[in-house]
């Protein structure tokens, strides 16, 4: 009864989702954009476990940068960004094409981006909760570059099937975090792109590395897997740079894939990592500070007694 009740739960939010998309698709963008500004406003008054999350986290990367004023004013914005980018989620299908791709996005250091993908080796792409992070993979799948993207699934299973169609209807590929290693290892294994977040919390047990100058607890299999497979290693964002939509794909870094003997797992995880808090720093409202990303510190070592 109580996994019935569950399930009924999940599709009534789901209907109210596609509810949403359904008005935001029929506005048109400017006023879809306004509307959700609105919701942003709303949520960033309502929400206070979220907002004190992003105060807390902007004021330990920021130590005395920003008063409480500006800290605000920052969080703010953060909420208008992600809310803007679900109206753009929205939009994307409609807008662009590979004949309209041009309007939307540019690429800064373009070529590096190329030679790897056209490199022959597997490519490990990583990027973070900036920007627009679905708009990375729906660009590739326009050039022609089939990507395997590493996602969780949603809790909803309604809702998860509905944002999984819209992420595959260009030819990306999604496989579940946990339970799917074996396809990630065929991806790597047939010389694929493989893309993944790499700014999500891993837990206690995660390897920890250096952070907007914190530990920040970091998935350390991707680093395994790049060694191991001796990939292309790139990590890059999606940034916003104006309206309507328009987006700047930016490396931060790149490794080739005969350079990886110079590092160690650690050394890995932590230059990937350096990378990408560069590109965060360049527009700090577009990360997605809401996030607990520091909810895990090392443990302290007990004394011997």
């Amino acid at each position: 009864m109580a996994k019935a009740r569950n399930l009924l739960v999940d599709y009534c939010v789901y209907l109210a989702v596609r509810l949403a998309v359904c008005v935001l698709q029929a506005l048109p963008y400017p006023a879809g954009r306004s509307l959700m500004r609105l919701a942003a406003r709303l949520a960033y008054l309502v929400d206070k476990r979220h907002r004190e999350v992003a105060l807390d986290n902007l004021r330990q990367a920021f130590p005395g940068r920003f008063s409480e004023d500006e800290l605000r004013r920052l969080v703010l914005h953060v909420y208008r960004h992600f809310a803007t980018m679900l109206v753009e989620m929205v939009h994307l299908p409609r807008k662009m094409c590979p004949n309209t791709w041009r309007r939307y996005v540019e690429l800064e250091n373009g070529e590096v981006l190329v030679r790897a993908l056209l490199s022959g080796r597997p490519v490990l792409l990583v990027t973070g909760h900036y920007g627009n992070w679905e708009m990375g993979g729906y660009v590739l799948a326009l050039f022609g570059f089939r990507s395997h993207a590493i996602a969780r699934p949603l809790d909803n299973p309604f809702l998860d099937r509905y944002l999984r169609r819209f992420r595959e209807r260009t030819g990306q590929r999604l496989i579940a975090k946990k339970g799917e290693f074996e396809l990630i290892e065929q991806v790597l294994h047939r010389r694929g792109l493989l893309c993944t977040l790499g700014d999500q919390d891993a837990g206690q047990r995660g390897l920890f590395v250096d952070f907007f100058g914190r530990p920040a607890s970091t998935h350390k299999a991707m680093a395994v897997l790049a060694l191991e497979y001796q990939t292309e290693v790139l990590v890059a964002v999606a940034r916003k740079i104006g309206e309507p939509m328009r987006y700047r794909i930016e490396v931060g870094c790149h490794i080739p894939a005969e350079e990886l003997r110079k590092y160690s797992t650690a050394e890995l995880t932590q230059e990937m990592t350096n990378a990408l808090e560069r590109l965060i720093r360049r527009d700090v409202t577009q990360y997605f500070w809401l996030h607990r990303r520091w909810k895990h510190q090392p443990q302290r070592r007990r004394r011997a007694a």
